[in-house]
């Protein structure tokens, strides 16, 4: 299958082992490192490495030089010139006439291939260097602590207890109003402080008609249900007083229909608003929507004045929210912002949020949701990253989803995040191929900017993916736990920033995303599950306590039917990491797959062995982390 590894492939991905000099300005030089394990006999692996970098739309080649070797292969050098904006290239590894391999970021393959899986190197797509030892936690304002404002409770809203079940299905859904607020997130920050969560990424605060608040009417004040602008003052302090960043939410692709903006266009067909939106008797409602639905007005991106207010500049929204305390954006429909018909500005609109972002706050961070392939998306000057749906979500969860083949123990009701079909079960192999092929797509630092999620306030809970119940509650008696620690285990290894939505920690289950809106369990401490807690509390420090785990490059080893085995390696460590979704034999590997050292120091997990030149990773479930070295 094209994507699995071998464990004697060559390697080269863009971290700091493999290239020096990143960051470099347009005219720069960097230096690409390619290691070449020996081959099974202990023969050289390449007699020779090519570079095939495309310059100006035309392929260049250059030799890559030995500059050293070991008793496990040999490293390879050969500088790169960035003379465009974005470069691509890939390695020819060959040793000899009857020998052809190219070397790309979707792996080895003995042919020719497209040009869409070669590395990239973006002189403008230069990541905040904090982001990458983030750890970021989810909340949902209004479920996530309760204090009292003093704000009239609006017309639209129907007023829950705290522990009242949350509606998932039917018009009352966007209505239910439990009081979360702001200064009741800022009470309950000392709980990301005992997991470790380092980032709190906040769903929308703006004024709304819904509890879900993607329907703003203004993107000018905070909603006063949640103690207004004062108290997004307040918590920004206390989130920076704990030493963690805040990272808002904000809508680009619409507005709500009650939105001043809306109202303004619809009263006056002359006001500068009315360019803001698209207004045709052909649109089932007088003016495009977003999914055609009524109550969210589609904003038309040609506008320059619409853009000048919302994000272009030192006067938009995305400035003036910086400035109060925001660390970053998180953009909602990014995929489909400026995309309408003919016109696509997608690119264009990426591209200005990040120049604002540059001139107000440089060191923010740009994040787009995009619930299916954004790689298209992730090359230029415009998002830092997106939520990895594609290459973590929906990969792990094919292959975590019960853990049975033929569909066995599948949890009932669900979908395959948007498809009308149950979730899959497949083996590594096509879950890593699928990484592999979306990661391959897209620059270093694309990846490194993007966060992994097991679930989100959009989807069903992972616990219930992995068998942990549908009913809304957590999953005590542990039967979906298992598999669900195997997710949060890579979630925590692998490259990206993972990102816990509130509840995960808990053990919470839910069918959908509307039933994974749970308020917090505060008062009931009895109902979370402990090992499920205690799992991500050590998960979550040993990704704080290891560079590689946050900076490292990733090196598959392996992908079978029940595991996956990989490396993540920096210059000041390598980490192996094997992950196990249920009992299976034990896998047998070259042990100079791991590099001149094969000595392992187990932190986590059951112990691996090398003997007689063979790494064995153990059979049981569950995640296994070692020092090589």
């Amino acid at each position: 299958m094209a994507g699995v590894p071998h464990p004697l492939d060559p390697h080269h991905d863009g971290s700091p082992t493999y290239v020096h000099g990143a960051g470099a300005r347009l005219g720069g030089e960097v230096t690409l490192r390619v290691r070449v394990p020996h081959a099974a006999d202990g023969s050289p692996g390449a007699s020779r490495v090519v570079l095939r970098a495309v310059r100006d739309g035309e392929p260049a080649v250059s030799n890559a030089e030995q500059v050293s070797e070991d008793a496990a292969g040999a490293w390879w050098e050969v500088g790169l010139r960035l003379v465009n904006r974005v470069t691509s290239y890939r390695f020819l590894v060959s040793r000899g006439p009857s020998d052809y391999r190219w070397l790309t970021a979707t792996g080895v393959h003995a042919r020719d291939v497209a040009d869409a899986g070669d590395f990239r190197i973006s002189t403008e797509h230069l990541l905040p260097d904090w982001v990458a030892d983030e750890i970021g936690y989810q909340v949902f304002p209004d479920r996530f602590g309760r204090t009292e404002t003093g704000a009239p409770v609006p017309d639209w809203a129907i007023p829950c207890e705290w522990d009242q079940p949350v509606v998932h299905k039917g018009p009352d859904v966007p209505y239910q109003w439990y009081g979360g607020t702001l200064d009741g997130v800022a009470e309950h920050l000392d709980h990301l402080d005992l997991l470790g969560a380092t980032l709190l990424y906040l769903t929308p605060v703006f004024e709304a008609w819904s509890t879900h608040r993607y329907d703003a009417v203004s993107f000018d004040r905070v909603d006063p249900l949640l103690g207004g602008d004062e108290a997004l003052e307040r918590l920004a302090g206390a989130v920076h007083d704990h030493g963690l960043r805040l990272v808002g939410d904000l809508t680009t692709n619409h507005t709500g229909e009650h939105h001043d903006w809306f109202e303004r266009a619809l009263a006056d067909p002359s006001s500068p608003e009315r360019s803001f939106y698209r207004f045709s008797d052909e649109y089932p409602h007088g003016y495009a929507a977003w999914l055609d639905i009524p109550s969210l007005p589609k904003l038309d991106h040609t506008s320059a004045e619409m853009a000048r207010r919302l994000y272009s500049g030192p006067d938009s929204v995305v400035a003036h929210w910086l400035r109060r305390g925001l660390d970053g954006w998180r953009v909602d429909v990014a995929n489909m912002t400026g995309r309408f018909g003919a016109d696509d500005l997608a690119h264009q609109v990426a591209q200005e949020i990040r120049r604002t972002i540059r001139d107000v706050s440089p060191d923010a961070w740009l994040l787009a949701e995009h619930g299916h392939d954004a790689t298209a998306d992730l090359t230029g000057p415009g998002w830092h990253g997106t939520m990895d749906y594609a290459g973590f979500t929906r990969p792990l969860w094919c292959w975590l989803n019960g853990g049975a083949p033929g569909g066995e123990g599948l949890p009932h009701g669900l979908d395959y995040l948007g498809l009308p079909v149950d979730i899959p079960v497949l083996p590594a192999s096509a879950a890593v191929a699928t990484m592999r092929e979306v990661h391959g797509s897209i620059p270093w630092t694309s990846w490194q900017g993007s966060t992994m999620h097991l679930d989100s306030h959009d989807t069903p809970r992972f616990r219930t993916v992995t068998g942990g119940g549908t009913d809304g509650r957590v999953d005590l008696d542990g039967r979906g736990r298992d598999l669900h620690l195997v997710g949060l285990s890579l979630q925590m290894t692998m490259p990206g920033v993972p990102v816990v939505f509130m509840g995960d920690e808990l053990g919470l289950t839910a069918v959908d995303g509307e039933h994974a809106r749970t308020p917090f369990p505060w008062d009931h401490p009895e109902t979370w599950d402990q090992p499920t807690l205690e799992a991500y509390r050590r998960w979550i420090a040993l990704r704080r306590q290891h560079v590689a785990l946050r900076r490292g490059g990733m090196r598959w080893l392996h992908a079978g039917e029940d595991s996956m085995t990989f490396l993540r390696e920096h210059p000041d460590q390598t980490l192996l990491v094997h992950a196990v979704r249920r009992p299976c034999a034990a896998v047998d590997l070259p042990a100079h797959a791991l590099g001149p050292e094969t000595a392992l120091t187990t932190l986590a997990g059951a112990p691996a062995e090398v003997a007689d030149g063979t790494l064995t990773l153990p059979g049981e479930p569950g995640v296994s982390v070692h020092v090589v070295g």
